[in-house]
């Protein structure tokens, strides 16, 4: 932001020079649009003849009704979940996702099933709404020429090959930014570029083994386990997200793009948070505490006569209010658990003493007793108990969108919500190729020939019924 005063004197030498018969140069930002289509990455551009505020060349693609990111265009080279996750989350937002998977065969997880609806997976569905599949064969002359003159046009291109991959088919960061300096080129692999991993593939899994993540995670005398879900995927998504979007605002201010590495070993490591603080800073190894939570007592998990209820006291007048709820005020006067310190060092016998009492009710009994206090507690749901929750609905975060070849489906939205701007899920997840024709023709002008010799060639595909 510049000094106002600054801008005002600025305007009036601008003027000045003009009304001298100088030249005056003067800086916006807009994009060309073609057919609906915006048909370049928003940039500076210059007007020859001075102020003018009618000047109609300025308008913006940029809609508040299309989200804070309309107008921005993403080159996504992803497929599985996390790089997927990652442009889908800017899709939510406004901007415009460009999907590039395999002639015939697609992003993997179009295969992982079943659950499948009608050919498709129900995993695919998951993170990739609001996006355009083409279809190309990166390892064609004809085929990289085709992501250049994309990569041309975009703000952002995300890719999740395996580092150096790209850089060998002529489409690296070093590689695009020759020919767009604008772009924001966002790289997520397993274990990032440098180290004795590098070239290995990285997936959810095995990260989550490798950073420590299956270590801390499962019953305390029990086996490690992994998430229920690619945890480490959607972090890493997410971390992504965020660095793409710091990396667009700074570009406002230098005209440049730059390359963000992003992996899911760091992503996981990162992810440890006070266990790896407590190793760093303490020496303090890891451990698995089921529901429970090594730092606090109590914290977990409590089976109930028809099923488990969840509480956790996290300070001294918490535990008080359970205590008066369960019927045991002696408790927090006694010298074994008087503070959290001492509930830790004594965390076996004031577990067994809570269990003991809330196995004689039910859930919902313990559910309403809790709702008179300012204790954190729930229910432990299962995903059928998760999206009849009274509050889940209410929230509306699950939509219905309409898919080109099944009709009606259903996602997960945004959970994220702006007073004024729009995060939303617009469109179903993509058939292979649907929109190949649409943006060759419309962004790239390819004619109408051209589009069927490459396709002919193999060198890209659309849906079977063009």
């Amino acid at each position: 932001a510049m000094d106002p005063s600054v801008c005002m004197k600025a305007r009036i030498f601008s003027r000045a020079y003009q009304l001298c018969g100088a030249p005056v140069v003067r800086l916006a930002i807009r994009r060309r649009v073609h057919d609906g289509i915006a048909q370049g990455p928003a940039r500076y551009f210059t007007t020859e003849h001075g102020l003018n505020n009618n000047d109609t060349s300025l308008k913006k693609t940029h809609k508040a009704e299309g989200g804070p990111l309309s107008g921005i265009r993403i080159l996504d080279l992803t497929r599985v979940l996390a790089a997927p996750l990652c442009s889908m989350v800017l899709g939510d937002l406004g901007a415009e996702v460009i999907k590039i998977e395999r002639p015939g065969v697609g992003d993997d997880t179009r295969r992982w099933g079943p659950p499948f609806i009608g050919t498709e997976s129900a995993y695919f569905w998951t993170v990739n709404r609001n996006k355009k599949s083409v279809c190309v064969d990166l390892k064609s002359k004809e085929g990289v020429t085709v992501i250049t003159e994309l990569a041309q046009k975009s703000d952002i291109m995300i890719e999740n090959y395996r580092p150096g991959k790209l850089s060998e088919l002529g489409l690296g960061y070093e590689q695009m930014k020759e020919v767009n300096p604008r772009l924001i080129y966002c790289s997520i692999t397993g274990y990032g570029s440098v180290g004795p991993y590098k070239d290995r593939a990285g997936i959810d899994v095995i990260v989550e083994a490798m950073g420590g993540f299956m270590h801390i995670t499962g019953p305390e005398d029990g086996e490690p386990v992994k998430a229920g879900v690619a945890l480490t995927d959607v972090i890493t998504g997410l971390y992504s997200h965020g660095a793409i979007l710091a990396a667009l605002y700074e570009r406002q201010f230098t005209n440049k793009g730059q390359k963000i590495e992003a992996d899911l070993l760091s992503s996981q490591v990162a992810s440890l948070q006070n266990v790896a603080s407590n190793y760093l800073n303490a020496g303090q190894e890891g451990n698995r505490w089921g529901t429970a939570h090594e730092s606090i007592v109590p914290y977990q998990a409590f089976q109930t006569s028809d099923g488990y209820v969840v509480v956790g006291a996290l300070n001294d007048i918490h535990f008080k209010s359970l205590c008066n709820i369960l019927e045991v005020n002696d408790l927090p006067t006694n010298d074994l658990y008087k503070t959290n310190k001492d509930r830790v060092k004594n965390r076996t016998s004031l577990i067994d003493i809570i269990n003991k009492i809330f196995s004689k009710q039910s859930t919902n009994y313990w559910l309403e007793a809790l709702a008179s206090t300012s204790l954190p507690y729930g229910p432990l749901n299962n995903v059928t108990q998760v999206f009849n929750d009274p509050h889940v609905i209410q929230s509306s975060i699950v939509k219905t969108l309409h898919h080109p070849s099944y009709g009606p489906m259903k996602v997960v939205g945004p959970p994220v919500k702006y007073s004024r701007s729009v995060n939303e899920a617009r469109s179903a997840p993509p058939l292979l190729g649907e929109h190949t024709r649409d943006v060759l023709r419309n962004l790239l002008h390819y004619s109408t020939e051209r589009i069927d010799m490459l396709h002919s060639m193999g060198v890209i595909g659309t849906v079977s019924h063009e």
